[in-house]
């Protein structure tokens, strides 16, 4: 299993595609966007649910936690019975974060990469990209990997994804 963290528009989804590409075996790839788009709008505006604040912070409540720890859970699942899996996550909670993945993912083979880009990099991406509220990259840049331990640091502000996934497949490899 490879686990990518960083923060929003850093480069990890397209990191998870080129590594699906690069990797000799069949790989799934799921992300923490996938989890939200998956949950009912109206927990989307919601104290319970996950709120997107107008400068970007986002906001968690309990519900969103019970859904998310299904989802963990039941990504360990897959990878506990062989699916090649690589998780492109957004740890808001830096070290916390990484702990409820490590205790999902007890026994089960991780290599956990810190996706870095300058935060400046980051926001003009977010602002290109449209589909996000703007200032949630220079947010997350720094706070997603507040103790939080790696196997391997990509930094995308100057590398394109499939450089960053031939390193990461060395590594798996």
């Amino acid at each position: 299993m490879i686990v990518l963290n960083g923060g929003s528009s850093s480069g990890k989804s397209g990191i998870a595609r080129c590594l699906q590409a690069v990797l000799p075996e069949p790989w799934l790839a799921f992300g923490v966007d996938t989890l939200v788009d998956a949950m009912p709008a109206s927990m989307r505006a919601s104290d319970a649910g996950i709120e997107f604040a107008p400068d970007g912070e986002v906001i968690v409540g309990p519900e969103f936690r019970t859904l998310e720890t299904a989802w963990i859970e039941g990504i360990a699942a897959m990878a506990r019975s062989g699916a090649r899996v690589i998780v492109d996550e957004v740890f808001l909670g830096g070290a916390e974060s990484q702990r409820r993945w490590q205790k999902a993912l007890d026994g089960v083979g991780v290599l956990w990469v810190g996706v870095r880009c300058e935060s400046e990099v980051a926001a003009a991406r977010e602002v290109a990209r449209g589909d996000r509220v703007t200032g949630m990259a220079a947010s997350q840049a720094d706070v997603v990997h507040r103790g939080v331990f790696y196997d391997l640091e990509v930094d995308t502000t100057r590398s394109e994804s499939m450089e960053c996934a031939r390193i990461i497949a060395d590594r798996v490899r």
